[in-house]
Formats: C-alpha cells, sequence, structure tokens
C-alpha cells in the first residue's frame, strides 16, 4: 500500500471513528491513529474541506449530515 492509499484509509477511518464517537478533539483522533497532531489536522481539513465533519468548538469535531456512501 502506497502513501496515498495509506492517508486515503486513515481519512476514511478518521471519519467513520468521528460517526461512531460523536464529538472528538483533534489529540484524541491523533492519539486513536498514532499520528501527530499536525497529521490529524491536516487529514480533518480533507474532511472539514468537504462538508464531511465539522469544528463547532476550537479543537473539536462532528459530522455533517451529509449523506456517505462508504465503498471498502
Amino acid at each position: 500500500m502506497n502513501s496515498t492509499e495509506r492517508m486515503l484509509r486513515r481519512v476514511k477511518d478518521m471519519y467513520l471513528f468521528i460517526l461512531d464517537n460523536g464529538t472528538v478533539t483533534t489529540s484524541r483522533i491523533a492519539e486513536e491513529f498514532g499520528i501527530t497532531s499536525r497529521t490529524a489536522q491536516r487529514d480533518l481539513n480533507i474532511l472539514e474541506y468537504n462538508d464531511l465533519i465539522v469544528s463547532p468548538k476550537r479543537g473539536k469535531w462532528t459530522t455533517t449530515e451529509v449523506e456517505v456512501e462508504l465503498i471498502s
């Protein structure tokens, strides 16, 4: 698996983690996925840019109402 595939898998897993856990912090994401908070923030920005998550409060994230069809 190349680095792009790993990143895409991590972003997808991150979305599912937030979906399952409600509102989570950037540091919790970093800890859960064993990545730096900077990497977590970069990945979260991808999800936010695509309107899949929002940050209702600085450093906290939750999913939006956008319907997502996940493929494996």
